[in-house]
């Protein structure tokens, strides 16, 4: 994958392969020994309020995607499901 400057992914829509609409890219997370990138933080939206997702939330109900699961980031970042 081409590398992409972080603040070009800010806000950006997150989707499922599978095309569900997971939220709104919130943060990325990232070991700070290593400097690898560990996971997204993406905002819930009204929409997958209503659809169980198999993704570990954070304290304030933000999904916690891992980085390995990205597929595509174009438009929108694409997530294995």
């Amino acid at each position: 994958m081409a590398d992409i400057l972080a603040e070009n992914l800010s806000g950006k829509a997150v989707m499922g392969s599978d095309g569900t609409q997971l939220g709104m890219l919130y943060n990325i997370t990232m070991n700070l020994k290593s400097g690898t990138l560990s996971d997204l933080l993406v905002e819930q939206t009204e929409e997958t309020d209503q659809i169980a997702l198999d993704f570990p939330t954070d304290e304030n109900g933000r999904y916690r995607i891992p980085v390995g699961r990205v597929q595509a980031v174009k438009d929108y970042i694409v997530v294995s499901r």
